[in-house]
């Protein structure tokens, strides 16, 4: 295979961990297991080796053959071939099963051929992907530094927080973005789920806030925690009617966020949901 491309190489037991795992902390490294007995694996091969050439040395394509290797194939959990796996910084950052198209080969590479803030971010998702979610945290909170203006990051660095029962962090995370950011389309649906889910957290129990309201129906919180509360309990056509009422009442009160946690319950439900349908256009009539 090393003499078909100068970006190509054969693996062997003794040179797996120079060619592969050290050249890695250089830039990415594929890796194709393969068998002479399977017959997709030569369909791949040639366009692997086709892209190794037209990339030119920014990524470096090895040929693992399974049968002769299969204390590798089995170290790095190949049980079908072929399979190309994407080393990066030593360790397996990708996996591709089967002879897919050139673009999905090109996507992944693409990301993390990038510039290394891009890069970061990309080996961010696929640590979090595979389960690395100290490794995840790191690079993408090292990608946000790099790269402050990317809102991507730090949308993708909140939901991990998020999924991971850190919503608090989330929340400041995104709360701590300039006005203009927050408000941007990548952002504010994420902002005003994490910011009803956090308030339905905290919240006192709805017949306080009830109460609450009974005694004074201008206390925007009690009814911004009513609406968290009820959406808590999949209650969404109530809780859309709390926060449609908050907008009416007081489009000062926390930046509007009435009308902008009703615009993201919109994008979750879709614009052909019935009650995306009635709500918005309540909400459009109260606001003319």
């Amino acid at each position: 295979m090393s003499a078909l491309s100068p970006y190509v190489f054969d693996a062997s037991a003794e040179n797996f961990n120079r060619l592969v795992l050290e050249n890695s902390h250089k830039g990415p490294v594929l890796v194709h297991f393969w068998t002479p007995k399977a017959g997709p694996c030569f369909v791949l091969m040639p366009r692997l080796v086709k892209l190794a050439t037209e990339y030119g040395g920014k990524f470096l394509l090895v040929m693992l053959n399974a049968d002769e290797l299969p204390g590798l194939a089995r170290r790095f959990g190949v049980n079908s071939v072929p399979t190309v796996k994407f080393f990066w910084r030593g360790e397996v950052v990708h996996t591709i099963h089967g002879a897919d198209p050139d673009s999905s080969f090109r996507e992944v590479l693409d990301r993390f051929i990038a510039g290394d803030a891009n890069r970061a971010h990309a080996l961010g998702v696929a640590a979090w992907q595979a389960g690395k979610l100290e490794q995840a945290r790191m690079l993408l909170a090292n990608a946000a530094l790099a790269e402050p203006d990317n809102l991507a990051i730090p949308r993708d660095l909140a939901k991990l927080l998020w999924a991971e029962g850190e919503g608090e962090q989330a929340l400041k995370l995104l709360d701590s973005l300039p006005p203009e950011a927050r408000a941007d389309a990548r952002i504010a649906p994420l902002l005003a789920h994490l910011r009803l889910a956090e308030t339905a957290r905290l919240a006192p129990p709805l017949a306080d806030l009830d109460a609450r309201l009974a005694a004074d129906a201008d206390d925007h919180e009690a009814r911004y925690q009513r609406a968290a509360v009820l959406l808590a309990a999949d209650d969404f056509s109530a809780a859309m009617e709390e926060l449609l009422a908050l907008a009416r009442r007081d489009r000062s009160y926390r930046d509007d966020i009435g009308r902008t946690s009703l615009l993201a319950l919109f994008d979750l439900l879709g614009s052909a949901h019935p009650l995306t349908r009635r709500y918005r256009q309540a909400l459009a009539e109260s606001l003319h």
